[in-house]
């Protein structure tokens, strides 16, 4: 379900408000999701440590009819579309074979060597495939994805950013979780307490992005996030330990709450009303690729540790994600526009959206 609203709270998000009060509701809907992954972590762990494991699909009987009454009730009508478009077989095909390519390609690197010729096919392979996309979507009348607006650079730098956050986020949950219960023997119930930090961090992080961007604007403020999240990973890279990963991983989810934030800002803030909808889907297969690529890569560095052969894999896993970190900093400080072109752009998107005056 996720999946398919996560597009459409964006692009409400950006349809009904403006200005400060659109950076506070994106703060909002990034500390909800950012946080409630982390809640998740816990929930998790109580009803594995209760009625079992089983009753985490269980639970999601009775709470999608209640959410969908609830939006049925309180979501604003919308208009209907007077036509529907085709479904892009061929796109959808295309996109997701060279993305399992990729995703096989960096799980199997760790056993096969990086710069295996498997590896290095398979990489090959998924880069033709993404080309054979792009092109299709320009040739095809009823696209997949509008890829023109990927070569706009606050639309390019918002997808950039928000694939890194997920990364990020997947690395803090995934080493995190393992590291606790494979490496320290904790059950499921504490592991998720003491995750529970991490949903009030990333919170807090998204929240005051969310007041800070109108001020600030969002180049500081995304390599600030990067810096953080790169801090966090750092700690338990150097020193591994239960207070130590605490620490770490409640650092960088502050970092990603930020960049979650500065993302769907950048990306969604210089687009035209009756581009949103579509701004909106791209961040959200953005958000989708970055927990697959940070899963597929985070689990190939710590595979030794997974293992429980040594502690090494989360080490080089930390390592690993604070280099990434690290490095997108002076991304994020090229790519990211700066306070006075993002004024710049709202007032160019209001003249282009209200039409030609006539005085």
């Amino acid at each position: 379900m996720r999946k398919w609203h996560a597009p459409a709270a964006l692009s409400l998000v950006v349809g009904l408000f403006d200005g400060d009060e659109r950076n506070r509701g994106l703060g909002v809907w990034s500390a909800l999701g950012g946080g409630g992954a982390a809640l998740g972590v816990l929930l998790g762990g109580l009803i594995t440590a209760g009625p079992g494991w089983p009753w985490v699909f269980y639970v999601n009987v009775p709470v999608g009819p209640v959410i969908a009454a609830a939006w049925a009730r309180m979501l604003p009508a919308g208009a209907v579309a007077a036509t529907r478009a085709r479904l892009d077989v061929l796109g959808a095909v295309l996109v997701t074979g060279s993305t399992a390519a990729v995703i096989f390609a960096l799980i199997g690197a760790g056993d096969r060597g990086w710069l295996s010729p498997v590896t290095g096919l398979l990489v090959l392979l998924a880069a033709a495939g993404y080309l054979a996309f792009v092109a299709w979507q320009r040739k095809t009348p009823s696209p997949l994805m509008d890829v023109s607006l990927l070569a706009r650079r606050p639309v390019a730098t918002g997808a950039f950013l928000v694939l890194l956050a997920t990364a990020l986020m997947i690395a803090v949950f995934f080493l995190g979780t393992f590291y606790f219960q494979h490496a320290r023997g904790f059950g499921a119930l504490t592991t998720g307490l003491l995750f529970l930090p991490v949903a009030v961090s990333t919170m807090v992080g998204a929240q005051l992005t969310g007041r800070l961007l109108g001020r600030l604007g969002p180049r500081p403020l995304a390599t600030a996030g990067t810096a953080i999240a790169a801090v966090g990973m750092a700690i338990p890279a150097l020193s591994l330990s239960t207070a130590s990963v605490v620490a770490g991983v409640v650092i960088a989810a502050a970092g990603t709450g930020v960049l979650f934030v500065v993302a769907s800002a950048t990306a969604l803030g210089r687009v035209a009303p009756h581009e949103a909808g579509i701004a909106s889907g791209i961040v959200s297969t953005f958000h989708e690729f970055g927990a697959a690529l940070g899963a597929a890569v985070i689990s190939s560095v710590a595979a030794a540790s997974i293992a429980g052969t040594t502690l090494t894999g989360f080490e080089n896993g930390f390592l690993t994600a604070a280099i990434i970190a690290a490095v997108s900093i002076l991304a994020a400080a090229a790519l990211t526009p700066g306070r006075q072109r993002a004024a710049g752009s709202r007032r160019h998107l209001t003249r282009r959206s209200a039409g030609p005056s006539h005085s």
